[in-house]
């Protein structure tokens, strides 16, 4: 069925491709989730290894077994989202807390920059703020935090992504008004 499957796959034979997706879903993610134990890795990565396999199924070899190159497919994606992950983290690490962020501002500046980004969280959903508030000013982590307001790890990452887009356009913003111009 292998070269077969990528022969159809090649033809844009969607009923073979679902079928492959039912058959590898379950293995390609339990794999992920053996190696990373974090069900969001498990989750992305497996989602993104079937979009590749469907953009890229032109480039599928028919002498190499299907399987073989899904789980080659998998594990490059697992790589990726690794790396995204690490840029994250270590972006995360580097964020400062407001004061420090805030130094190379006149006082009254830096006070009216850390005004409206403190009225911008309190403006934030309140489990949003909460889960903010939480990682940011208390420096705990997903898992504690979801611990403590009884959320998914996952709802808890998304909560804080979704704040710091909510803030990070809120802050280029103040930024751009308060920098003068050169």
């Amino acid at each position: 069925m292998s070269s077969t499957a990528i022969a159809a796959l090649k033809q844009n034979d969607r009923f073979v491709f679902d079928e492959l997706f039912h058959m590898y879903h379950q293995k390609v993610y339990f794999l992920i989730l053996s190696r990373t134990r974090s069900s969001y890795i498990a989750e992305e990565t497996t989602q993104l290894t079937f979009i590749k396999l469907w953009n890229y199924r032109n480039h599928l070899d028919e002498s190499l077994p299907l399987s073989q190159q899904i789980f080659r497919i998998a594990r490059t994606t697992l790589i990726d989202v690794l790396r995204k992950d690490a840029v994250y983290s270590a972006m995360k690490q580097k964020m400062l807390p407001s004061s420090e962020l805030l130094d190379g501002f006149a006082p009254i500046e830096a006070k009216e920059l850390n005004e409206t980004l403190q009225e911008a969280v309190q403006k934030l959903p309140p489990v949003r703020r909460k889960v903010f508030e939480l990682s940011r000013n208390h420096s705990h982590s997903h898992k504690q935090i979801s611990k403590l307001l009884s959320l998914s790890v996952k709802t808890v990452e998304t909560h804080i992504r979704l704040a710091l887009k909510q803030l990070r356009h809120l802050m280029i913003w103040l930024v751009m008004l308060f920098t003068p111009f050169l």
